[in-house]
C-alpha cells in the first residue's frame, strides 16, 4: 500500500504536522477566525452570535432546539450566547406555552435592523479569500460533504 512501509507500518512523514489534514483545517479556521473578527468588530458580535444571527435572519421565530441543530452545537453551549444577545436587545427567549421545556427565540426590531449592518460581511470574506466566487463555492460544498462524513462516521 502507498500509505504503508514494507514492514506494513505507518510512513515516517505521516505524523509530521504539515501532514495532518486536522491542523490544516485548524489553521486555516484560525485565520478565518481573524478575519471574521475584524469585519464583525464594528456590529460587535463574536462569531458564534454572528452564527446565530445568520440562523434568526433566515427564519426568525425558531426553537432553541432547532438553533443547537443547525448549529451543531449543544443548548449548554448556546444559552449562554442567546443571553447576551437578548440582553443587548437582539433578541427575545420565549418559553412555549403548551411546553415549558421549549424556547422559541426571535428577534427584535435592532435585531432585525442588524441584518442591513452585517450585509456586507460575507464579501470581506471572500476577498480576504483570494477565491473566485465558484471556487468558493465549490470548497464550501466540499467541506459540507465531508462534514456529513465525519458525523455520520463510527
Amino acid at each position: 500500500m502507498k500509505n504503508e512501509t514494507p514492514t506494513g507500518g505507518p510512513r515516517r512523514d505521516d505524523l509530521k504536522l504539515s501532514a495532518q489534514l486536522c491542523f490544516a483545517l485548524y489553521s486555516t479556521l484560525l485565520g478565518v477566525n481573524k478575519v471574521y473578527r475584524k469585519a464583525l468588530k464594528p456590529l460587535d458580535l463574536t462569531y458564534p452570535q454572528y452564527l446565530v444571527m445568520l440562523v434568526l435572519w433566515e427564519r426568525d421565530d425558531v426553537n432553541v432546539s432547532d438553533i443547537c441543530a443547525q448549529l451543531y452545537l449543544e443548548t449548554t453551549t448556546l444559552t449562554p450566547l442567546l443571553k447576551r444577545l437578548e440582553a443587548r436587545g437582539l433578541l427575545q427567549r420565549q418559553r412555549y406555552a403548551g411546553d415549558e421545556r421549549q424556547v422559541r427565540v426571535t428577534l427584535t426590531e435592532a435585531g432585525k435592523a442588524l441584518r442591513a449592518q452585517a450585509e456586507p460581511i460575507p464579501m470581506c470574506v471572500a476577498q480576504a479569500l483570494g477565491c473566485s466566487l465558484d471556487e468558493i463555492v465549490t470548497l464550501r460544498d466540499q467541506l459540507k460533504g465531508l462534514r456529513a462524513n465525519l458525523f455520520n462516521a463510527d
